[in-house]
C-alpha cells in the first residue's frame, strides 16, 4: 500500500510503499497524535524506518491495497 504524508512548511511529501494495511497505518498515526507523542514511526517494504514529527504532519493519504501492475497494458 502506498502512503503519502504531507509535511508542514515543506513543498515535498514523504511517499513510500508499506506492507501494513490502511487501518494499521491509520491507527499508528491516530495514536501518536492523540497521545501527544513527538514522533510516529513507519516502516516501508524494504525495512527502512521513517520517523515523522507529529506536530509537522499536515495530511496522511493512504492508497489502495492493490499491488501495482508491471508491464504494458494491451
Amino acid at each position: 500500500m502506498e502512503v503519502r504524508i504531507g509535511i508542514k512548511d515543506s513543498p515535498r511529501e514523504l511517499t513510500f510503499e508499506t506492507t501494513s494495511t490502511a487501518s494499521e497505518v491509520r491507527t499508528l498515526v491516530e495514536e501518536a497524535l492523540t497521545s501527544g507523542a513527538a514522533l510516529v514511526s513507519l516502516t516501508d517494504v524494504k525495512g527502512n524506518q521513517f520517523l515523522v514529527a507529529t506536530g509537522s504532519i499536515s495530511f496522511v493519504e493512504l492508497g489502495g491495497e492493490a499491488t501495482r501492475k508491471v508491464g504494458f497494458i494491451s
